[in-house]
């Protein structure tokens, strides 16, 4: 499959570098610039899977597609969590799959980590997990939502209608004061227990997240 592949991207004219183990596959990805990586998951030493996490740990964005016969939702749904930008299933056709890679190189390395960080505080999606420096926190939906925002825009003065947006819905009138009570609930569980101030209020803007570990 892989001399198919490798043989009909250059017959487009691409340059192509067919990777046999999920280690060299890691070495070249760390240490050349490609445009779109293909990854398949059954490799023989580790699998697409876990190389793909380690990419993402490495801070390597090149665009991921997993290409794989493990149909289930629960394999695609793994996939796109540990990194992947793209799952597509065997068998396939061609010209979805030059597709699909055109796509990927259009949106190029933007930075898009599995996990999300500030500092030492830290936030998984897919495993729903909170840390602050490896100790873990119990957060409801709705402030693991609210953290998952802010997380998403580090350092960013987000407003309390864009947090209202966000994280709940138009039945949220904007004078309510919902964002104020779980901000403070935020603080009581991340913040203050921690001896840390990264939740920050901005007067007349709104709040926001930075790591106050950096200014001291």
């Amino acid at each position: 499959m892989a001399a198919l592949l490798a043989r009909g991207l250059a017959e487009r004219g691409d340059v192509v570098r067919v990777a046999a183990t999920g280690t060299d596959a890691l070495d070249a990805a760390c240490t050349q610039e490609f445009d779109v990586l293909v990854l398949d998951v059954m490799l023989p030493d580790r699998d697409g899977f876990a190389v793909c996490r380690e990419l993402r740990e490495r801070s390597v964005w090149t665009p991921v597609l997993m290409l794989t016969a493990r149909t289930t939702v629960g394999d695609r749904v793994h996939g796109l969590d540990v990194g992947a930008d793209d799952y597509l299933t065997k068998p396939f056709a061609f010209a979805e799959l030059l597709a699909r890679l055109r796509a990927l190189a259009r949106r190029g390395a933007a930075e898009r980590p599995a996990v999300l960080a500030v500092g030492d505080l830290t936030l998984d999606p897919a495993s729903r997990r909170v840390a602050r420096g490896g100790a873990e926190i119990e957060l409801s939906p709705r402030e693991f939502v609210l953290l998952e925002t802010f997380l998403r825009s580090p350092g960013q003065v987000l407003s309390r209608d864009q947090l209202l947006e966000h994280v709940w819905d138009l039945a949220y009138d904007s004078r309510s004061n919902v964002v104020d009570v779980y901000v403070r609930y935020l603080r009581e569980k991340v913040d203050r227990p921690f001896g840390r101030a990264s939740l920050e209020t901005v007067r007349g803007a709104g709040y926001r997240l930075v790591d106050d570990e950096a200014k001291t």
